[in-house]
């Protein structure tokens, strides 16, 4: 009878203790971060949580990333510059330097133990394979005329798609605005490269900046190719209502001094009315991004309010 009762209290206080710690719950455990699947122009990416050392290897995602206030660990030049353009230096904090554009420096990439990169395949389509093994890596399909796609694709990969809808949303809104001045203008694009002379047509960074601003386009600078090829002697198509030309380069800026001090160029229509400008090259050809798509905005705000 003894040993009966023993085990009764045994098993009463066993079942106390389980009711009192019923009552303190257990510490809970971090929920494991969130992660998103991406898709781009070479396949599927997850990303985890909010990626906080992001690589970057191109102008224009380097544009991208500023835009919606993230600072890279890392980022690459282009071959014409020795340092980040200015606009993008004043934004970017102290970014490691990994190579030049379409030749980035793997290992000092992944010594950085990056949780993002961002570029594209006409970049860096070589390269995809090796960055992927060193972390989640989203490309774009080209550069250029699809700038505003890919702004959303590197916001989408940041986990900022909602803020950079609204930047985009600001920029279109300034674009209609100036383009009431545009009065069916023809702007011309010319652009001088080490060794090369270029028209650059709708189907470019600056030529859909020039479109959602309602200006046109003089007939030969239509198509859907990013520019055309020029000879010296063929500078005359150049002409247009406005004219604005940038050099890429010290070397491009001598040939840039060569033709605009030739006589062949004081022909030129838009020179004769003293609507040939030069613009910054870094902004208006090499930008690829929002903050460098506003500035142009900017420029065309006061060279047509001095119309």
């Amino acid at each position: 009878m003894l040993r009966h009762r023993r085990l009764i209290a045994a098993l009463s206080a066993a079942f106390a203790l389980g009711i009192a710690g019923c009552g303190t719950p257990a510490p809970e455990q971090p929920a494991p971060a969130q992660s998103r699947v991406v898709q781009h122009a070479k396949g599927q990416t997850a990303i985890a949580g909010t990626p906080k050392r992001v690589v970057v290897l191109d102008t224009g995602e380097l544009d991208s990333v500023l835009a919606l206030g993230v600072k890279p660990v890392a980022t690459v030049l282009p071959d014409a510059n020795t340092q980040l353009q200015p606009y993008l230096a004043q934004k970017a904090g102290n970014p490691q330097i990994v190579g030049t554009i379409g030749s980035p420096n793997l290992e000092q990439i992944a010594a950085l133990k990056p949780d993002l990169i961002l570029s594209s395949k006409t970049r860096d389509d070589e390269h995809y394979e090796a960055l992927s093994k060193i972390a989640p890596t989203v490309f774009a399909q080209t550069v250029g005329k699809t700038w505003k796609e890919n702004f959303l694709l590197d916001a989408e990969a940041l986990g900022k798609r909602a803020e950079a809808d609204r930047i985009l949303a600001d920029y279109q809104a300034r674009a209609a605005e100036i383009g009431k001045q545009a009065a069916g203008r023809k702007v011309s694009m010319l652009r001088f490269i080490p060794g090369d002379i270029r028209l650059y047509n709708k189907g470019s960074f600056i030529g859909t900046i020039l479109a959602d601003a309602g200006f046109n386009r003089p007939d030969n600078q239509l198509g859907d190719k990013t520019f055309t090829k020029l000879s010296r002697e063929q500078i005359s198509q150049a002409d247009g209502d406005m004219l604005f030309y940038a050099a890429y380069g010290d070397n491009a800026r001598q040939q840039m001094n060569q033709v605009t001090g030739s006589v062949q160029w004081t022909t030129l229509g838009a020179v004769r009315a003293g609507q040939a400008i030069e613009v910054p090259d870094d902004t208006w050809y090499l930008g690829l991004g929002p903050l460098a798509a506003n500035l142009v905005l900017d420029d065309l705000e006061k060279f047509v309010a001095k119309k």
